[in-house]
């Protein structure tokens, strides 16, 4: 089970965690690397990326940093999405990698907006 913290940088290299984990088991049990190396790629680089915008040298770059992250964490829907289609006897576990996938996208969005309005407010 994926935690729900708050803590976006807790909660992103968890969910990095549980990807890799998931996509291990499906190299051994069916083969498939091609994909779960996209996966793994994709919500690892969710929380780099959001790591990266804690040192950001302005709010442009931190706004900048987030934005990647946001990108990265719906392309790792998107690859969830295909996992979906291709091994319904996965789905309980696709669904909350899904799930954390879509709440961590919403949470990046949020603190995009709340960014740039901070950052127009000046």
């Amino acid at each position: 089970m994926i935690n729900k913290e708050f803590d976006i940088k807790k909660r992103t290299f968890n969910f990095a965690i549980h990807s890799i984990r998931f996509c291990n088991e499906i190299q051994q049990s069916e083969k498939e690397f091609i994909i779960t190396k996209q996966l793994i790629r994709s919500s690892t680089s969710v929380g780099a990326n959001v790591r990266e915008s804690r040192h950001a040298q302005s709010k442009k770059d931190f706004i900048h940093k987030l934005s990647i992250a946001q990108k990265e964490c719906d392309e790792t829907s998107y690859w969830l999405e295909i996992f979906l289609e291709l091994y319904p006897n996965h789905v309980s576990r696709l669904e909350l990698l899904l799930k954390e996938s879509n709440e961590l996208l919403n949470i990046l969005s949020a603190m995009i907006i709340n960014s740039k309005k901070s950052l127009l407010a000046k």
